[in-house]
């Protein structure tokens, strides 16, 4: 992944109001995934770092332990390409939204925080369908569709999609998100079929969406 991130004088001027003399010139920093809004990690920014920041579109931190500028993945090679920057309603805190190249935290893991509880429901159900492969056919309708291929899988998104429009056409709302939801759970299991997730997608319109500007 590259860095979608240009710096411009707007973002300068709205982070020059950060209140660097509330956290003792050292700003806290979240983390999150551009494309699945997981929360990745959580560091801090002094000036220096903001600026390294903002200049070279790769994410950087001051490091209190080794006391300098750290950029991050300068020696495991999972770097955070910036996205966008945003601070809080108190100016002394910032949201940091990336494209991560590889896993965030050093024990290996895409985030610091493992639960499960704090991921996307998308994430869970994703990797529900994912674990459902090679199971038992008779163990659940996943399993099942898996085992007939990848041919009855797309049938089934076509049907959905289908079922889909024609709610939406009849204007019968209720119908539409229950089929909708069916085409969603069809699409999730066609793209693990075909070893993609949500977020190529994701991340493919965003593509579009930044070429289109």
């Amino acid at each position: 992944m590259t860095s979608l991130y240009q710096t411009n004088k707007q973002d300068r001027e709205l982070l020059s109001q950060l209140d660097w003399a509330k956290t003792d010139g050292l700003i806290p920093a979240v983390v999150q995934n551009h494309l699945t809004g997981k929360v990745l990690m959580l560091g801090y920014m002094d000036q220096a770092a903001l600026d390294k920041t903002l200049t070279t579109g790769q994410v950087t931190f001051f490091s209190r332990s080794k006391q300098r500028l750290w950029t991050k993945g300068e020696t495991s090679g999972n770097t955070l390409d910036l996205v966008a920057l945003d601070m809080d309603c108190d100016n002394d805190s910032l949201l940091v939204q990336v494209l991560p190249n590889g896993p965030t935290c050093h024990k290996g893991t895409q985030s610091c925080w493992t639960d499960g509880k704090a991921h996307s429901f998308i994430d869970n159900l994703s990797a529900l369908i994912t674990s459902r492969k090679g199971q038992d056919p008779k163990s659940s309708y996943t399993a099942y569709l898996f085992e007939r291929g990848t041919k009855r899988i797309a049938q089934k998104v076509g049907e959905e999609g289908l079922e889909t429009a024609l709610a939406a056409a009849t204007n019968d709302k209720p119908e539409l998100i229950d089929e909708a939801s069916d085409l969603i759970y069809h699409l999730l299991v066609l793209l693990e079929d075909q070893e993609l997730s949500l977020e190529d997608v994701t991340a493919n319109l965003m593509k579009r969406h930044n070429a289109a500007q």
